[in-house]
């Protein structure tokens, strides 16, 4: 009889790994769930402060899309260019090293034990992400920073001489730091790490992953402001049957979707054939930049354009516009190597396709709430899509809103969404990554197990 395989969360130890319950233990684990909460808020107020001194400084510009709408036609090709050659130059130095720094790479860490994150590595990493993000790439901020959290954990970790098993919850805990310090989330980061991370409800990781994110997001609300970042919203449903609505929404929500993170396949496939990073990533910058003199909204990672759908400040031709320059922007820019975060620009993607929906539906003569609000749904509904976090989605949305009206379709969309997001493909956007490298699991009530 051949014996069943552990599930990945019982990652056996070294002897002197167990049984370390000591006060000295518990004072140092504390002390770590402090400090990489600390690193974390920093640097993301860091990060975010530097890209708002380089948009003032260099384009006397509030935001990337300002900056983008006041430079001439030929600097905004040049400089997504010039931005992705020096944040090839850089992953080109970097890719000797075997660290590696994705969110793939943190679940690895996290779930397998397989701790190879390097702070150094990290740190360059998120430099050729500040370079790319500000000359005005299709990126998300986020990457840099749930990535530097997860850093941040194995670095604490490691100085406070911490063993396997509690470097994995630190690990986790600087994740869920980087997170809420990048949205201003602390809830839907806590489910990010149980759902996307480690896959299921361990109250080992809840703990320090709960006080981790309440230090990291005081300390950014304190520098950037404690309302929600899209701003408090006041969404409702134009009456209850309209929830009806929302099914049809998740459905074309999910093959959107579906379709997007094909299209960022493809264009990997594609810019694969170029040997040399730096080159790659140039090119995939002038790509994006050739869209953006053509769309400055699709510059950045969205924020500003996500902001003026939810107000409803765009017309339909517009939009539709925004939704195909983000698709093809953000693929020019991530496939093509240069690092940064796909998680914002999949918000706009799925807020473009939820205002569509709604206006499509009241060009039927059919009675709905604001298109404003379908944007937000839109929003969660794209992120349960790609992720197949429902729960993360909806209460992410929710935070970032504000709005509890849009609670019910939320968590309707999101579980629809998800179910046939799973249907079309069974991996995540993360488990594909995971997959290509070699990685197969499945989420059982036993954990997480390795497939053949």
């Amino acid at each position: 009889m051949v014996p069943a395989k552990p599930a990945l969360n019982e990652v056996s130890e070294a002897p002197e790994d167990r049984g370390r319950s000591s006060w000295s233990t518990r004072l140092r684990f504390g002390l770590a769930v402090l400090l990489v909460a600390l690193l974390a808020a920093a640097f993301a107020v860091a990060f975010r402060g530097a890209l708002n001194v380089a948009y003032q400084q260099l384009a006397q510009a509030p935001n990337v899309v300002q900056a983008m709408r006041r430079a001439p036609t030929w600097a905004r090709i040049v400089a997504p260019a010039l931005g992705g050659l020096c944040a090839g130059f850089i992953a080109r130095i970097t890719a000797r090293y075997p660290a590696s720094h994705g969110v793939s790479d943190v679940m690895e860490a996290v779930v397998l034990g397989r701790v190879h994150l390097s702070m150094r590595i990290t740190l360059w990493k998120s430099l050729a992400s500040f370079l790319a993000i500000a000359s005005g790439g299709s990126l998300g901020r986020e990457g840099p920073l749930i990535q530097f959290g997860g850093a941040a954990g194995k670095a604490v970790s490691q100085r406070l001489s911490l063993s396997v098993a509690e470097t994995r919850l630190i690990i986790a805990a600087g994740t869920a730091a980087g997170f809420a310090a990048a949205y201003n989330t602390p809830i839907a980061a806590v489910l990010f790490v149980l759902e996307v991370v480690t896959g299921m409800v361990v109250l080992d990781a809840v703990l320090p992953t709960l006080i981790a994110t309440v230090v990291a997001s005081s300390i950014t609300r304190s520098v950037v402001g404690a309302g929600p970042i899209y701003g408090q919203r006041g969404f409702h449903l134009g009456a209850p049957s309209e929830l009806a609505a929302f099914i049809g929404m998740a459905v074309i929500l999910a093959i959107g979707c579906q379709i997007f993170m094909r299209l960022l396949a493809l264009g990997e496939r594609a810019f694969e054939r170029i040997r040399f990073l730096p080159l790659r990533s140039a090119i995939g910058g002038a790509l994006a930049g050739g869209l953006i003199a053509w769309l400055p909204e699709v510059a950045g990672n969205g924020y500003e354009p996500l902001n003026a759908l939810l107000d409803e400040n765009y017309a339909v031709s517009f939009v539709a516009l925004l939704l195909l320059g983000k698709c093809l922007a953000t693929t020019a820019s991530v496939s093509s190597g240069s690092p940064g975060g796909v998680f914002t620009p999949t918000l706009l993607v799925g807020g473009c396709l939820g205002f569509l929906y709604a206006m499509g539906l009241s060009a039927l003569g059919i009675t709905i709430g604001s298109p404003g609000g379908y944007a937000l749904i839109g929003m969660a509904a794209a992120t349960a899509a790609t992720t197949h976090a429902p729960l993360m989605a909806a209460v992410m949305v929710f935070e970032l809103s504000g709005d509890y009206a849009v609670v019910l379709p939320l968590v309707l969309v999101t579980a629809l969404s998800t179910l046939v997001s799973r249907a079309l493909r069974r991996d995540s956007i993360y488990g594909a990554e995971l997959r290509r490298r070699g990685i197969r699991w499945e989420i059982t009530m036993e954990g997480r197990r390795l497939l053949e």
